[in-house]
């Protein structure tokens, strides 16, 4: 059974290295195929504990992390995640950017993906002043040659939380691939909902 934590701040810093090995674990598979790095990620989490209002929810087997999922205020967020919305003539104090959520496969199908974006938008609707929550996902073609045969795009669960893909809310984000030198730009697309 899994046991659900939502921590802010200075409380998270013990899970810092945890939390950087998990997201290198689950990003190294499809669709992001992330060659992680330990040093990137401790400095990128370092985000969660210095912003205020950020969020990041854990799920225990006993007392080992199994899955994180992390959410911000989007106007902490880095430039290339908060433009498309300034583009798009949104006031970015009223988003609430959901990161990413992590889980080991053997863990999936327990419930934890719902919980993780409820927890989030509890979160977001006590602070308070948000109107949207929003997060991105990658987009690769379907032909590429590291799909899995047997992969299934998360769009129907995205819809059934009530998120909805906007197509004019894109940007790319930069990681180093597996099998790539350096790192390189993925275009990625945001989905939203009304808190």
């Amino acid at each position: 059974m899994l046991r659900l934590q939502r921590l802010s701040g200075e409380q998270l810093n013990r899970y810092i290295p945890e939390l950087a090995r998990l997201r290198i674990q689950v990003f190294r598979d499809w669709p992001y195929l992330y060659d992680g790095d330990l040093d990137y990620e401790q400095t990128y989490l370092q985000t969660y504990i210095q912003s205020p209002d950020s969020v990041i929810v854990l799920a225990f087997d006993d007392d080992k992390v199994v899955g994180a999922s992390t959410g911000i205020p989007l106007k902490y967020e880095t430039d290339d995640v908060k433009q498309p919305f300034i583009d798009a003539g949104y006031d970015i104090d009223t988003v609430f950017y959901c990161g990413e959520s992590v889980l080991i496969s053997s863990y999936r199908g327990q419930g934890a993906g719902v919980a993780f974006f409820e927890h989030r938008e509890n979160h977001a609707q006590q602070v308070g002043g948000f109107e949207y929550s929003c997060f991105c996902g990658v987009q690769r073609p379907d032909d590429h040659p590291r799909r899995p045969a047997d992969y299934k795009a998360l769009d129907s669960f995205w819809r059934k939380r009530g998120y909805e893909k906007h197509s004019e809310l894109n940007t790319t984000f930069n990681w180093k691939e597996l099998d790539e030198i350096e790192e390189s730009p993925k275009p990625m697309t945001f989905w939203m909902k009304k808190l």
